[in-house]
């Protein structure tokens, strides 16, 4: 869960960072206005422009993010894996579900899971095995395995084996 935990704070900085900037842009406005100076009610305005637009977008992030989350917290820690489960629980219909289950592997927030059928799996696979070779030692004449990118050294008397 911490690729999606990482992803909700950030979201909630910048939420928050972006809520600050449309008062803090009209203080540094009036008081750029008030005394004279451009700069500060240049900077006000920008403020202001950028919180204006940027907050609500930052939020509906936020609130997707957020509802990602729980969908996550809903497998990992509740243990619900099928799709009519998750939407029971979540309060959302089977096609958002899967929307959303597709989102989450998208953006890596539902790792170690695969989806079977109309629901969840843990994902059991493991890495295939590194391939091997076989050899002869010239020296002693021993034969060994080797792994692709070892180094082939006899493991009796330390010979390099030449591939």
């Amino acid at each position: 869960m911490d690729p999606i935990r990482k992803a909700l704070r950030s979201a909630l900085a910048l939420s928050l960072i972006l809520t600050f900037c449309l008062p803090v842009g009209g203080a540094m406005l009036g008081v750029g206005l008030g005394f004279g100076v451009a700069a500060v009610w240049a900077v006000g305005i920008v403020l202001m422009v950028v919180g204006f637009y940027g907050c609500p977008v930052a939020w509906v992030g936020y609130g997707n993010k957020r509802s990602l989350y729980r969908l996550v917290q809903a497998v990992e820690e509740e243990n619900i894996y099928t799709v009519r489960e998750l939407a029971s629980q979540l309060g959302l219909s089977e096609k958002e579900v899967r929307n959303r289950i597709d989102t989450c592997f998208n953006k890596r927030y539902l790792v170690g899971y695969k989806r079977e059928a109309d629901g969840l799996v843990l994902n059991e696979n493991r890495a295939l095995r590194e391939r091997e070779h076989s050899a002869v030692c010239p020296s002693c004449g021993a034969k060994f395995d080797y792994k692709a990118g070892e180094d082939p050294r006899c493991p009796y008397c330390g010979t390099r084996v030449e591939r």
